[in-house]
């Protein structure tokens, strides 16, 4: 059984749709990475999974629960980790007490484990957190129920890099240990690093759903020869060279067909060096967003 599954899912506000007649599902198992740059409809999909908000038409499972049923989704829910993208832990209260609130209402049998991973100054009021503390406050208080399911919002944002390197290696354990982990980014590195497949969200439009291995595959191959002497591009370039860029006798290029027959094409021109690589997500998010694609970092 999918884990999450999504239906036709719209939620419009007057002539505006958030999200417009999106589907997919996502497997019980696997690392989804939801992308798309900030007001693209990825947070309005997490709020409608959870029941904060009704869906204007479709619907959605979780774990098995159709989110139209609130008594059926709130008893589900006990069973899924939130990491929101804004953090609305009530200032006054230390970190110690904000997860025995949590502790009270759905367990903590993990607290001290993620605790050794993520480290909080419990003893001081979350009005004093930096954004980093806040965040590690928000993944111990996500995680520490040992939920079959989580669903986390930009869930490095404000960690440093160690602490986000952390924070990929136990997402990886939980799905290696049979959980299911969803989570919404603009930072592609990220997403290139852990995920098993994405969606990609545009405009409320969901534009891509795909394996990363796959995606990437689709997006050609970053290719640099540099030649003996310059080149006629008319020659040189074909059909499936694009974003051709030439500098005397050097030629940068994505190749979007086959490695052999590249190779073919090339032992006509006399080369001194080719270097033949992978592309990077947020190359292949310019086909889908232009100028606009989210920045690799944040």
């Amino acid at each position: 059984m999918s884990a999450i599954e999504i239906a036709d899912l719209t939620k419009r506000y007057g002539e505006v749709a958030a999200n417009d007649g999106v589907t997919f599902d996502v497997e019980a198992g696997e690392i989804f990475g939801y992308l798309g740059p900030n007001g693209a409809g990825k947070t309005t999909t997490i709020r409608l999974l959870l029941g904060l908000i009704k869906p204007t038409s479709g619907t959605a499972t979780v774990l098995g629960t159709d989110i139209r049923d609130r008594r059926a989704l709130t008893e589900a829910k006990a069973n899924v980790g939130y990491l929101p993208d804004t953090l609305g832990f009530e200032e006054r209260l230390t970190g110690r007490q904000v997860l025995d609130y949590f502790a009270r209402m759905r367990g903590d049998r993990r607290r001290e484990e993620l605790l050794e991973l993520f480290t909080p100054p419990l003893d001081q009021r979350v009005e004093t957190y930096s954004a980093g503390n806040r965040r590690m406050l928000g993944i111990v208080q996500a995680f520490m129920h040992d939920p079959d399911l989580a669903i986390l919002d930009e869930p490095t944002a404000g960690l440093d890099p160690l602490k986000q390197d952390r924070m990929h290696a136990f997402i990886e354990a939980e799905r290696d240990a049979g959980k299911t982990i969803f989570f919404s980014s603009h930072v592609l590195s990220e997403v290139q690093r852990v995920c098993d497949r994405v969606g990609i969200i545009r405009e409320g439009k969901l534009v891509a759903l795909e394996h990363i291995d796959d995606l990437l595959e689709r997006g050609g191959k970053h290719v640099r020869v540099q030649l003996a002497e310059a080149v006629d591009e008319e020659r040189f370039v074909t059909a499936e060279m694009i974003d051709v860029e030439t500098v005397g006798s050097t030629v940068r290029f994505t190749y979007t067909g086959e490695s052999a027959a590249l190779l073919e094409h090339l032992v006509r021109f006399e080369v001194e060096d080719v270097d033949i690589g992978d592309p990077q997500l947020d190359d292949i998010f310019k086909h889908y967003y232009g100028d606009d694609s989210p920045a690799r970092e944040e």
